[in-house]
């Protein structure tokens, strides 16, 4: 069984993992789900200080003190920055890296510089340096994807600002033995919009793309539990090679920043092929 270390995405804390957690653990896996600095437990560090390089201290830490090794290290939509940096500090204790619909940075890149619309929510931050959460929309969009009424409850009572500096400050990645490390790229599509435009998993040696209905916050959805669990335990097992051609159909994408389709940005253009003809294997979100 594996050990999975699932980081959540900004504006969202460790809770945002709770209906995934049980069924992973239920399967025999071990599962981390830490509230980055700021967030949840650690709400009350929120500061002006705290950036990427806080929140990739806080997984690298955890990964020292817990002693893990042969870690699936998940990130969601930001935490794609964060994983990357994590696997940049430790690569010999990370056996697979899945970006979650998640940014996918080069050495040096901001959040921003991954998602040039961020800018448009720095210039609205409180005091110059907290980040709302996103609005919400009306249907089909809502917020981050949800739209059930109770999913939306959840969801909103977990919300609260990013700091700018997180979205600010660039990621190192130096290390040649963490480009080595096998990657994971999870994308949910359908009728509600594209893609995250900041997954670029064109970038990266053995990516796949879960062809799922567009929802950015898989698992913030009840009916999307079981899904998150296939999705996530299926990462580290099954390369695009070795889809067999009854099981799940997966999309491996190429081309400039794929993803989550936000109002402002157009729909980026992505080279799209099948793993198969089967079902399409569900996966989760931030």
């Amino acid at each position: 069984m594996a050990t999975f270390l699932l980081v959540h995405g900004a504006w969202h804390n460790g809770r945002s993992w709770d209906r995934v957690v049980p069924l992973l653990e239920a399967a025999g896996h071990r599962v981390l789900a830490p509230s980055l600095s700021g967030y949840g437990d650690k709400a009350h560090l929120l500061s002006p200080e705290i950036g990427l390089g806080t929140h990739i201290d806080d997984v690298v830490g955890l990964i020292e003190d817990e002693h893990l090794h042969d870690v699936v290290l998940v990130g969601h939509s930001y935490a794609g920055m964060v994983i990357s940096g994590v696997a940049n500090r430790v690569p010999k204790r990370i056996a697979h890296l899945v970006f979650l619909d998640a940014m996918v940075p080069e050495d040096g890149e901001t959040a921003v510089d991954v998602l040039p619309v961020t800018k448009q929510l720095i210039d609205l931050a409180v005091d110059g340096w907290r980040v709302p959460p996103m609005p919400e929309s009306p249907p089909p969009l809502g917020l981050f994807g949800v739209t059930d009424p109770d999913d939306l409850a959840w969801l909103r009572s977990m919300l609260s600002d990013q700091p700018v500096r997180c979205l600010r400050e660039p990621v190192l990645l130096d290390e040649p033995a963490a480009r080595t490390i096998p990657h994971t790229h999870p994308l949910p599509r359908g009728p509600a919009g594209g893609h995250h435009p900041a997954s670029r998993p064109g970038r990266r040696t053995s990516t796949r793309t879960a062809d799922r209905p567009r929802l950015h916050d898989h698992h913030a959805r009840r009916a999307h539990r079981a899904a998150a669990r296939d999705g996530l335990e299926a990462a580290p097992r099954t390369s695009p090679a070795q889809a067999s051609p009854s099981g799940p159909a997966f999309l491996t994408r190429s081309g400039p920043r794929c993803g989550l389709r936000w109002p402002s940005r157009p729909r980026s253009a992505c080279r799209a092929s099948s793993g198969g003809p089967g079902r399409a294997s569900p996966a989760p979100g931030p």
